[in-house]
């Protein structure tokens, strides 16, 4: 029966193809506007590693001001200072565990017709790449010998490589950076986590350092924060070293803890560790430790932003208000068809078999109409990409991956049914005898 309620249903479009047309239009539109800003909510709220998301932790420690938070209500510094993030890194009481900070160090190419220029790096300790899945082309990275013995070491990501050196195996070979050499271990494949869930504290889209080096290593050449830097006392040393030994805040850490028991005994560890800073005269706050899944880090971080809420709350509308339109397209197919109803109905259909055809009739327009939003929504993105070329990082925010395809195809499909039990009821009641005697 469904496949001859099909053949109903392609006939009736086919004898109407201006109003159907026109149905299928409504519903495309109303689809590519909503999708287009549900794509882009969707690409700004993944989470990249869901699949560590239990037992991956950002850690957060108070040793703000005593006399005001650091944000309302009460939320602890984003990022913690090198006295805290060196001295829990080197307790090693996690599995694994990684402090880091974003610098950045002139690149001097070996081929004389490339221009020395500057390149953001990643100063992270060992576990970096480990905790975060972080795919390799060619060897490996660094071991925790390298980050104690500071030495030059560098990973490379792929982009770069294939820039200075055409993509060949580099292992081994020498960049040189601000003068000095420093030997290549490892290259990255392809890997652009969106968002930057690792370090929200800048843009969280833009991409992932091209150079990636010791933690130790910047700190003993005396390598510069390109990130965040945030001090809530002035500092009481002059130089770098006055800095390490500050209260400012610029160095995110991440720790991998691998059961429930295991976060615990890592939070208890924090907060006595804060009590024996507090015998030396620092956290004058309260405890307010945090341990965040990377999930409740960037849902604590507004990755989202509110605009995108408002944006789609008004897309949804937009689509609403087509339905509307759809619905009243269907009321006037339903009413230059009554002959055909009330005929049907004379010779002995049923009125849940005529709502049955018309319900997969009307699915048959949805499902038009959203192959045809699919397309509206390429273009919506592609309009937005337009309008924001100037950021490096748009291009990764207006792509539509398969599970955006099948949604857009499955809200057209229900949105259509949805408009169509009026009209279908209206179908469906429609008196025969009334109709055959009129005419």
């Amino acid at each position: 029966m469904l496949r001859y309620y099909l053949k109903l249903g392609l006939l009736s479009i086919r004898a109407n193809p201006a109003l159907s047309g026109l149905m299928v239009a409504a519903i495309a539109i109303g689809i590519g506007a909503c999708m287009t800003i549900v794509t882009v909510r969707h690409v700004m709220a993944d989470n990249p590693i869901e699949h560590r998301n239990d037992v991956l932790y950002h850690v957060q420690l108070d040793n703000w001001n005593p006399n005001e938070p650091y944000d309302e209500p009460n939320e602890p510094p984003e990022q913690v200072t090198y006295l805290d993030s060196t001295a829990l890194h080197t307790a090693g009481r996690a599995h694994r565990q990684t402090i880091m900070f974003k610098s950045g160090r002139v690149v001097q190419p070996e081929d004389e017709e490339i221009l020395p220029f500057l390149e953001t790096v990643r100063a992270t300790s060992a576990d970096f790449f480990a905790m975060f899945d972080v795919p390799f082309l060619y060897g490996s990275g660094w071991d925790a010998t390298a980050d104690r013995a500071e030495e030059r070491v560098v990973v490379l990501s792929r982009a770069i490589n294939d820039r200075l050196f055409g993509g060949a195996d580099t292992v081994g070979r020498t960049l040189m950076m601000n003068n000095e050499p420093h030997r290549i271990v490892g290259v990255l494949d392809e890997w652009r986590p969106v968002p930057k869930f690792y370090d929200l504290n800048n843009n969280p889209y833009e991409g992932p350092e091209e150079i990636y080096a010791p933690f130790s290593t910047a700190v003993a050449g005396e390598w510069g924060s390109y990130g965040n830097n945030s001090c809530w006392k002035p500092v009481e040393e002059t130089g770098y070293e006055g800095y390490l030994g500050s209260e400012c805040i610029w160095i995110q850490m991440w720790v991998e803890l691998s059961s429930d028991a295991d976060r615990e005994a890592y939070a208890q560890f924090l907060d006595d560790y804060v009590m024996q800073q507090k015998q030396l005269g620092r956290f004058q706050r309260e405890l307010n430790n945090r341990l965040s899944t990377p999930r409740e880090w960037m849902v604590n971080q507004e990755v989202v932003d509110d605009m995108v809420g408002v944006l789609m709350a008004i897309s949804i509308l937009f689509l609403f208000v087509c339905l509307l339109n759809t619905i009243g397209l269907l009321l006037a197919k339903v009413i230059r068809r009554r002959n055909d109803i009330s005929l049907r109905r004379a010779l002995g259909a049923s009125r849940a078999e005529l709502f049955k055809q018309y319900i997969v009739e009307a699915g048959m327009i949805g499902a038009a109409g959203g192959v045809a939003g699919i397309g509206m929504t390429w273009i919506g993105l592609r309009g937005i990409e337009n309008v924001f070329s100037g950021y490096d990082f748009i291009e990764y925010l207006v792509t539509m991956d398969w599970q955006m395809v099948g949604l857009a195809v499955a809200l057209a499909i229900v949105s259509a049914l949805g408009a169509a039990l009026y009209p279908t009821w209206r179908a469906c009641s429609v008196s025969p005898a009334t109709t055959l005697r009129i005419q």
